[in-house]
């Protein structure tokens, strides 16, 4: 099924933006850069996940087809278009850019039973603008032939490693990524600003060794040059499926504590949309009836609390989440950027 979208996209050539388009069988409504697609979702999500939108299209017959930018890119150009614009859907990752998505107006509050049942309220905009759809645990990753789970602090283990007995042992994330920033403003929202500073400054003081992604850290300590690091889950479970005796294990950040620091990718149905009503429907699909289609690929939990994680994440045991403050990560990723400066956190 296809409709007649409207008859231009602004001409932003500026901007670097790419139009993807999804291997879809036997499908003709899209072609590359064809703008004949029923929804049009403006992803900064990079994972390769079209298998679940394929699903939602050979279930629903309603054809979508992606832009993909960067968050900000995607976002100057949603606004820049405005009402002549084609995006349906904003699809992003962290609760940051989120918050900031609806902070700029650019999203169009909805009336959905089936996401705020489905959706835990703290995943979600409490003004319904945005919702979570699949989350990631940042969480402590260590070497078990050097480490022992009893060796972390369990009320705090990302204050912990501030500890003198991790010093020299440490690999993490440079001060550029948003998983460093993220985190530090959930530490900054959750123990304060000088005990956050306090624990950047400690992990420093601790001869901190940082790497340039997840992959390259959790392999440095499956290969022993450091002991223990902190990365997003997904990213062990990739390596595990390529290797079983990959040497790494995870321990569930501060359990005993204010619990393990998580992140979401989202989506919201854009305010200038004039297909709305399947717009929402993708979106309700996607945390519903197609949720683990949705995360399963990516090794991702589902925010849907009535859906199973799949098999190599199970394995990782039930953990308890640090609540999510969408805004906190928002609106102090700046307060984040100066805290790890200070620091002197590379």
């Amino acid at each position: 099924m296809s409709r007649i979208r409207r008859s231009h996209r602004s001409a932003l050539a500026g901007l670097v933006v790419t139009a993807t388009v999804l291997p879809l069988a036997g499908c003709g409504v899209l072609g590359i850069g064809g703008s004949n697609a029923d929804l049009q979702i403006y992803s900064a999500r990079h994972y390769d996940l079209e298998g679940a939108f394929k699903d939602f299209q050979d279930e629903t017959g309603v054809s979508v087809e992606f832009i993909s930018g960067n968050d900000a890119e995607l976002l100057q150009r949603i606004k820049a278009e405005g009402a002549d614009g084609e995006a349906d859907v904003y699809m992003t990752v962290d609760a940051g850019n989120l918050w900031n998505a609806g902070e700029q107006g650019v999203l169009k509050p909805i009336t959905s039973p089936a996401l705020t049942e489905g959706v835990p309220s703290d995943l979600r905009d409490g003004g319904n603008q945005w919702f979570g759809l699949a989350m990631r645990a940042r969480t402590t990753m260590f070497n078990p032939d050097k480490v022992k789970p009893t060796d972390f602090d369990a009320t705090n283990t990302y204050a912990g490693l501030t500890d003198s007995k991790w010093k020299g042992r440490l690999c993490m994330r440079d001060s550029t990524s948003a998983y460093t920033q993220s985190l530090v403003a959930s530490l900054i929202d959750l123990d304060g600003r000088d005990k956050a500073l306090a624990t950047v400054k400690g992990w420093v003081a601790n001869g901190v060794d940082i790497k340039s992604n997840d992959v390259e850290l959790l392999k440095a300590i499956d290969a022993g040059t450091c002991d223990v690091g902190i990365t997003n889950h997904y990213y062990l479970a990739r390596e595990l499926k390529k290797n079983a005796n990959f040497k790494v294990t995870p321990f569930w950040a501060s359990q005993s504590g204010g619990g393990t620091h998580v992140n979401i990718s989202g989506a919201g149905v854009v305010k200038t949309s004039d297909n709305a009503a399947q717009a929402q429907q993708l979106i309700e699909w996607l945390a519903t009836k197609g949720q683990s289609a949705f995360v399963d690929g990516n090794h991702e939990y589902p925010v849907n609390e009535s859906v199973e994680p799949e098999p190599v994440i199970a394995m990782f045991g039930e953990f308890t989440r640090m609540p999510l403050s969408a805004e906190a990560y928002g609106s102090q990723n700046a307060d984040a950027v100066k805290v790890l400066s200070e620091a002197g956190y590379k």
